[in-house]
C-alpha cells in the first residue's frame, strides 16, 4: 500500500510540473495575440518568455538551497499558490508591464518547485527506482511543452486570450488540490547548511556537469528553436505538416523520458557515454537527408526520443555529482538547462544567419562535440576517485 501511495505521489509531483512548464511555455502559442491585445511588437511580446527564463536562471542556484530546510509540502503549495494568483492576474489585466510582473514573480519560484519535484520523486522510491521517478516527473516537462502550447493557441483563438491564462491557473489549481490532498507532510529533517551546499561547487566533477548541461541542452534546444524554420525552408513542409512533425517531436519527447528511466536505472554510464555519439549521428544524417519529407520524419522521431532522454542524463549528472545537496543540485541543473537553451539559440541563430537554414545543424554537432569534451573528463575523475577509496 505505501509503495502505491509514493506511485500516487509521484503522478502528482509530474502533474505539478506540467502546470508549471504549462505556465511558462503555453504563451509560446500566443505570442501573436499578446502582442495584438497589449498593443506591443511581437518582439516585447516575447520578452513573457524570455524574461520567465531569465528569472528560472537567476533563482536556480539560490532560492531552492534558501529553502531547503522548509516543509516541502508546504513550500511546493506557496510555489503553486503564487503560479495561481499570477495567472489570475496575467487573466484581468490590461496592463502590459502587470502582465510581466505577473509572469516574472512567479517564475522565480519555478526552480523551487520543480528542484523540491526531483529530490522528492527520488526519495519517495527506492533507490533503486529513483531514476525511473524522476523520468516520470520529466514527462511533466514534456507534455507542458507538447500539450500547453497548442492548447492554450486554440483556447485563445475560440475565446480569448484571458481564457488561455485561466486555462493556466485552472491546471495549476488542480494540481494544488491534488498536493493538498494526497502528498504528506514532508519536514526536513537533515537540512545541509548553506556551507555545506556551497562547498559542492569546490568539486571539478561539479563544474564539468554544469558544463555538460549546458552544452547538451545547447545542442538539444539550440536546434529545436529553429525546427519549423527548417522544415519550411530545407523539408518545405506546409505549416499544417510542420506543425503536426513539432507535435511528433513532443510526443517521442515523452516517450523518451520513459526509456530514460529504465537506462538510467540499470545501465547509467554507458547510456551517457553513448548518448552524445547518437545524436551527433542523427544530426550528421539530418543534414545531409534534411530535404527529403519521409527520411525527416524518422528523423523527428528518433531525435524527440534522444530529447527526452537528454533531458533525463543531464538532471542525473549534475544530481549525482553533488548527493549531499540536492535541491541545491538540482537549481543549478535547472539554470544550467536554461542557460543552454539561451545559449544554443543564439549561436545556432548565428549559424542560420551565416550560412543559412541548413547549417543550423552544424551548431548543433558544435555542442555535442562540447558536451564530449566536458563528460569524459568527469568520468575520469570520479574513476580515480573510486580507485583512491578502494585503496584505502
Amino acid at each position: 500500500m505505501r509503495i502505491n501511495r509514493n506511485h500516487l505521489v509521484v503522478y502528482v509531483l509530474t502533474f505539478g510540473v506540467f502546470g508549471i512548464l504549462n505556465t511558462e511555455m503555453g504563451v509560446i502559442g500566443i505570442l501573436p495575440l499578446i502582442s495584438d491585445h497589449f498593443q506591443v511588437s511581437i518582439s516585447a511580446a516575447g520578452l513573457t518568455v524570455s524574461l520567465f527564463a531569465l528569472a528560472v536562471a537567476i533563482s536556480g542556484p539560490i532560492l531552492p538551497s534558501l529553502f531547503s530546510g522548509i516543509n516541502r509540502k508546504k513550500i511546493m503549495l506557496l510555489a503553486l499558490g503564487i503560479f495561481i494568483v499570477g495567472n489570475f492576474v496575467s487573466a484581468i489585466t490590461s496592463d502590459f508591464t502587470v502582465l510581466l510582473i505577473a509572469r516574472v514573480v512567479p517564475a522565480f519560484f519555478h526552480p523551487i518547485y520543480c528542484s523540491m519535484a526531483f529530490t522528492v520523486a527520488a526519495a519517495t522510491v527506492n533507490k533503486e527506482e529513483a531514476s525511473k521517478a524522476v523520468a516520470k516527473v520529466f514527462i511533466g516537462v514534456s507534455a507542458g511543452m507538447v500539450i500547453g502550447v497548442p492548447v492554450a493557441s486554440i483556447i485563445a483563438s475560440a475565446t480569448s486570450l484571458a481564457y488561455a491564462m485561466l486555462f493556466f491557473a485552472v491546471v495549476n489549481i488542480a494540481a494544488f488540490i491534488a498536493t493538498l490532498l494526497f502528498v504528506p507532510s514532508m519536514p526536513v529533517a537533515n537540512k545541509p547548511s548553506y556551507g555545506v551546499q556551497l562547498r559542492v561547487l569546490r568539486r571539478s566533477a561539479v563544474w564539468l556537469s554544469i558544463a555538460a548541461v549546458i552544452f547538451m541542452n545547447g545542442a538539444l534546444f539550440g536546434v529545436y528553436s529553429y525546427l519549423a524554420e527548417y522544415l519550411e525552408i530545407v523539408t518545405q513542409l506546409t505549416w499544417n505538416t510542420i506543425s503536426l512533425m513539432l507535435f511528433l517531436y513532443g510526443a517521442a519527447n515523452m516517450i523518451g523520458n520513459i526509456i530514460a528511466g529504465r537506462l538510467l536505472t540499470h545501465h547509467a554510464l554507458s547510456t551517457i557515454k553513448r548518448y552524445p555519439f547518437v545524436l551527433g549521428g542523427v544530426y550528421i544524417l539530418m543534414l545531409f537527408l534534411g530535404q527529403f519529407s519521409v527520411p525527416m520524419v524518422c528523423m523527428i522521431l528518433i531525435w524527440g526520443v534522444l530529447g527526452g532522454i537528454g533531458g533525463n542524463i543531464t538532471q542525473y549528472w549534475i544530481v549525482t555529482s553533488a548527493p549531499d545537496a540536492p535541491e541545491f543540485a538540482n537549481g543549478i541543473f535547472l539554470t544550467s538547462a536554461n542557460m543552454g537553451t539561451t545559449i544554443g539559440a543564439s549561436v545556432c541563430g548565428l549559424f542560420i544567419t551565416e550560412m543559412g537554414a541548413p547549417y543550423v545543424l552544424l551548431g548543433g554537432i558544435l555542442f555535442v562535440v562540447l558536451s564530449i569534451a566536458s563528460i569524459y573528463p568527469k568520468i575520469s575523475i570520479e574513476g580515480r576517485l573510486e580507485v583512491a577509496h578502494d585503496d584505502r
